[in-house]
């Protein structure tokens, strides 16, 4: 009713599980309720032309809670991602009925509120410290858009009986897979060694096509030798310790070129599809072995 009577152009719902229907026995958050009380607002939207923005509760998992029929009866369902202690977040799309899901925006929590970043490749680099020993730059895909980020490694003689593998930004089990490729393929001593690994930004990379950075930031920091300052590391590492190619090369290659970056190193392509950008020398590499003979700095 006052929704009918003030006839706002926008309307936000804070939160779908704290609504409730008087009519409903059920209390509010439950399955029953959350149902209803969507349905009904999925009503009045599509009656009266009002945008309506459901916020929602999510899991520890940081999926939606409560019933997963709530996230048919919308039209677009957006998360919200972010480290606590960072102040980017991401806003990613994982169901849009009228549009594209393979859309990312960047944002930063300023003074003024969430303000839009429009080079977060630019952003993430900015406070890089150049020929560091154990940092490589990855290019990796946040829907279609290609961003740039800083991998950081470092190795550390452990002090305890298993080495300790400790990921931030990139799953467990890649780091695990990658930190063995180079122990059992390269012969690296990794395993006196404590190996941490950080995406920095506080963004989560989920894809493998960091593989390769994560690989050069963690050899760099073992021989203390850094990876070249003007060098783009992308390619996923299979268990052989080959080199495999991923999506949207063209697209990573031209991000790349844009910052200024002069040379990218990736897997060896079976099938000369689409010619790479120019503006980029780009070295084509079979193996890990091989990305990091032309990837580290030599004589240091």
């Amino acid at each position: 009713e006052h929704i009918n009577t003030v006839k706002p152009s926008l309307v936000i719902v804070d939160s779908i599980q704290t609504t409730y229907m008087p009519e409903l026995e059920s209390g509010a958050g439950s399955v029953t309720q959350v149902r209803e009380c969507a349905s009904r607002l999925r009503e009045l939207a599509k009656s009266s032309g009002i945008a309506i923005f459901l916020i929602g509760h999510v899991t520890k998992e940081g999926a939606i809670a409560g019933p997963r029929v709530l996230e048919h009866i919308v039209d677009t369902v957006l998360y919200l991602e972010g480290d606590r202690f960072q102040s980017y977040r991401l806003l990613r799309s994982v169901k849009n009925r009228f549009g594209a899901t393979s859309e990312v925006g960047v944002f930063e929590m300023s003074e003024r509120g969430m303000v839009e970043i429009t080079n977060p490749s630019e952003a993430f680099l900015a406070e890089r410290l150049v020929n560091a020993p154990g940092s490589a730059i990855a290019v990796t895909m946040e829907g279609t858009r290609p961003i740039l980020v800083e991998v950081q490694g470092l190795s550390s003689p452990t002090a305890f009986g298993n080495p300790r593998r400790t990921p931030n930004g990139i799953d467990f089990n890649r780091l695990l897979l990658v930190s063995a490729v180079l122990a059992r393929r390269l012969g690296l001593r990794l395993g006196d060694q404590d190996v941490f690994v950080n995406v920095v930004g506080g963004i989560q990379v989920e894809e493998p096509a960091v593989d390769l950075a994560v690989a050069s930031a963690i050899a760099s920091s073992l021989r203390d030798v850094p990876v070249r300052a003007d060098t783009v590391l992308i390619g996923e590492v299979g268990l052989s310790g080959e080199l495999r190619m991923v999506g949207q090369m063209p697209a990573r290659l031209r991000e790349a070129a844009r910052l200024g970056f002069k040379t990218a190193i990736v897997p060896k392509r079976l099938r000369k599809t689409e010619p790479y950008p120019a503006g980029i020398e780009v070295v084509e590499t079979r193996s890990v072995r091989e990305a990091l003979e032309k990837a580290l700095v030599k004589g240091e």
